[in-house]
């Protein structure tokens, strides 16, 4: 039994059941034992592996799209490059190779920034972009950025945020918790907690019994949060995460550990929890602070931004191995059964002029 598992069945047993989104972010941020303040989860070694990881070109197209942007915005100067959530800082090195590459004086009169909770992450952060000589800084919060636009990116950010469920039971839905049961194990029931039917999404009027929605309340607050940001300061955003871009119902609230999924319950603090993203719920957020909100699969996304290009120009001196692991790369992060259709992407901008 992990550490954490103990003290959430001492909490529990002290206390009471609690609810998911507690259980969720004791297991991810616990100060001492929690999954992202003691472990790099990235990578072959680690329980995934993300999209920067796989290829150089994501973090290159993603470079291309918020360099597209800030062309968009007027060139503005100074302006800030944030990554949100930045894992092991793989895709800001892709992007800073590219930015380099693309425009010398954006990168020596922009600043660029880290934006990261987790103090062990932050360590491994400074070691993969040492080197580079840049206004390169680490921050906790967005509120600690300075007052001017702002280029951000979220890769695989809002699936780590915590999320509440509720369980249809009788006639009313009521708060998805987690308590110990009869053996003194983890185990989710039923709570007392209801929830106001208007946050629910349409297909919950025809639930059946023991169906199971999810609301991320935390989720919206950081996205309100970063499109007050874009919206005063006139610059904008993109995120990409799994999920849907139409609501519904059903329990997406999985653990990742060494690559295979496995109970939630099971080793709380060594594996990865996460939950779907309602991208619909998010892009509401961001068109009600005025922006313009567009929403596709990653697939469509880094084809569109020019993938298949792009490797062709990476695999054309390249020896029959080499474009094979290229090829590989386009096909992970692109095909349809692979991480082309399940993740999705969200372009935040502010309006057009007159539109």
């Amino acid at each position: 039994m992990t550490r954490l598992k103990e003290r959430i069945k001492s909490l529990i047993g002290a206390a009471g059941p609690i609810p998911v989104s507690e259980y969720m972010a004791l297991c991810l941020f616990d100060p001492e034992e929690g999954y992202y303040t003691t472990r790099e989860p990235f990578g072959a070694a680690g329980d995934f592996i993300t999209a920067p990881e796989i290829s150089q070109m994501f973090g290159e197209l993603v470079a291309v799209w918020l360099y597209q942007a800030w062309q968009g915005a007027g060139r503005p100067l100074p302006a800030t490059f944030a990554e949100i959530g930045p894992g092991r800082g793989t895709l800001m090195k892709d992007m800073l190779r590219t930015w380099s590459r693309l425009d010398p004086a954006l990168v020596a009169g922009a600043s660029f920034a880290m934006i990261e909770n987790s103090p062990r992450l932050t360590e491994i952060q400074k070691q993969t972009l040492a080197g580079h000589n840049v206004a390169l800084g680490w921050h906790q919060t967005l509120d600690a950025l300075p007052p001017q636009p702002l280029f951000i990116v979220g890769n695989e950010l809002f699936d780590a945020v915590p999320i509440r469920q509720f369980v249809y039971v009788g006639a009313g839905w009521r708060e998805r918790v987690v308590g110990l049961d009869g053996a003194d194990e983890l185990h989710f029931f039923a709570g007392a907690g209801s929830v106001d039917p208007a946050l629910l999404p349409p297909a919950a009027a025809d639930a059946p019994q023991g169906a199971i929605v999810e609301v991320a309340p935390a989720r919206s607050a950081l996205m309100a949060q970063i499109a007050e940001r874009i919206a005063g300061q006139g610059a904008a955003g993109l995120f990409i995460d799994y999920g849907h871009l139409q609501p519904g119902i059903g329990d997406t609230f999985q653990a990742l550990r060494r690559h295979e999924r496995e109970d939630v319950l099971a080793n709380p603090g060594e594996a990865d929890l996460t939950a779907h993203v309602d991208f619909a719920a998010l892009a509401d957020i961001a068109r009600a602070h005025g922006l313009d909100v567009q929403l596709s699969t990653q697939g469509e996304f880094l084809l569109g931004m020019g993938l298949l290009e792009r490797a062709g120009m990476l695999g054309a001196d390249a020896d029959a191995e080499t474009r094979q692991v290229i090829s590989d790369a386009v096909e992970r992060l692109a095909g349809p059964d692979a991480m082309g259709e399940l993740f999705k992407v969200m372009k935040v901008l502010p309006k057009a002029k007159g539109g």
